[in-house]
């Protein structure tokens, strides 16, 4: 009975518990935290949101189970989404699904589609579900190396002749969670034509279609024949500051579509009523909101690229997310990213996360979330200073170790 169970096993030790201990009993010392750990947003969903979910909550029959698949409502909202935002046609009845946030389909479709000894594609380094939503389903990963200085077609090309067998599917996701790489319509294209050839289904979490803050990026199904092997993911999460409500979609490929379908019909009956009914008044209401929640990521990225510039630290200001890709100071690079994060968190009070715990092709980065408002930030770099000061790091705009460190 000791034995641990066998999809446990498969699950590698959490590298961001080290971190999230620290940070719990630095402030359990009275510590004060500057948190960019976690991306979860910190301002409240907008308020005409709210005022429908309170509308509809009121109404007892909605306090029964909903639907499975998501209210007709909700869908035909996602639908319409598409068809303004891309110019893409969705049919609500046979091409898109709700979910409980893009997490929980991703995790659903790989029981659905793969099987123990399956094997997949994933870009490493790569937000956990991505590779580990098929992990747990018995699946094999074989990781892609993504991020600066590596040419991810190309390693897509080698990771097919490499993989057994033949990989069922290859899991996107532009712009990326955590390095914030974003990726063109001719991108996409060179995926659709390569997997199609090969037989492969595409897999796109687009969560962060709306945090951008140059060109708006695209959908992979606007590739024409896109729907012929691809599915994609989106959310109301980040867009809407809805993290909390669990409402996201997929839409696409009609059997892998009906496969997650078949699977959410046996597991839940859908997300409460009155939250769908909001996500469908924020997909179909103003959308002055999403200008401001993209407007607020761009000051606080713009403010800590310039702070920790002036620190010592230079980091690329992303182009989409709300992340910042951080490579680890030349300083402390033989540190890597943990150890690094660790002394982060104990000498400046900073949390951020090891670019470890998205994979090994993460080590050398850590990703800065930008979830805290721009005081706080401007703290966190004054922080950084004094730390890097203290270890030797010169602050004069570059990143150097001090003749006496």
């Amino acid at each position: 009975m000791e034995e641990e169970f066998h999809r446990i096993k498969r699950l590698p030790p959490y590298v961001f518990a080290e971190v999230n201990a620290m940070k719990a009993a630095a402030r359990a010392a009275g510590e004060d935290i500057i948190d960019f750990g976690m991306g979860n947003p910190d301002q409240p969903t907008p308020a005409h949101i709210v005022e429908k979910l309170v509308e509809v909550a009121r109404d007892g029959r909605t306090h029964r189970y909903s639907n499975s698949r998501g209210i007709p409502g909700l869908r035909r909202a996602h639908a319409a989404y598409y068809e303004r935002r891309f110019n893409v046609q969705i049919d609500p009845e046979s091409e898109n699904i709700v979910t409980l946030g893009s997490k929980e389909g991703l995790a659903n479709l790989a029981q659905a589609i793969t099987m123990p000894g399956d094997m997949v594609l994933a870009p490493n380094p790569s937000y956990p579900i991505h590779p580990y939503g098929f992990i747990i389903a018995g699946a094999n990963v074989h990781h892609i190396p993504i991020g600066p200085g590596f040419d991810f077609l190309a390693g897509l090309e080698r990771g097919v002749k490499q993989a057994v067998p033949t990989p069922k599917a290859l899991i996107l996701n532009f712009p990326a969670n955590p390095t914030a790489q974003v990726v063109d319509l001719d991108f996409y294209g060179q995926v659709i034509d390569f997997c199609r050839h090969h037989g492969i289904y595409v897999l796109s979490d687009l969560a962060y279609a709306e945090i951008y803050f140059d060109d708006p990026p695209p959908s992979i199904l606007q590739i024409p024949g896109a729907k012929e092997i691809a599915i994609e993911f989106t959310s109301v999460s980040k867009t809407y500051n809805m993290p909390g409500w669990r409402i996201g979609f997929a839409a696409g490929n009609k059997r892998l579509i009906h496969a997650l379908t078949r699977i959410k019909s046996y597991l839940d009956y859908g997300a409460f009523t009155p939250i769908q009914a909001a996500a469908a008044h924020a997909l179909n209401g103003p959308q002055d909101c999403v200008d401001g929640i993209r407007a607020l990521y761009r000051e606080r990225r713009d403010v800590l690229v310039k702070g920790l510039a002036e620190a010592g630290w230079d980091i690329p200001p992303p182009p989409a997310t709300m992340f910042a890709w951080a490579p680890l100071p030349a300083h402390f690079a033989e540190l890597g990213s943990l150890e690094f994060s660790k002394l982060l968190l104990r000498e400046a009070k900073v949390a951020v996360s090891p670019g470890i715990g998205f994979g090994e092709y993460g080590d050398g980065h850590v990703r800065i979330a930008l979830v805290e408002n721009t005081q706080r930030i401007r703290q966190a770099v004054r922080n950084i200073k004094q730390f890097f000061r203290s270890a030797g790091v010169v602050a004069d705009g570059g990143d150097k170790q001090a003749a006496a460190s």
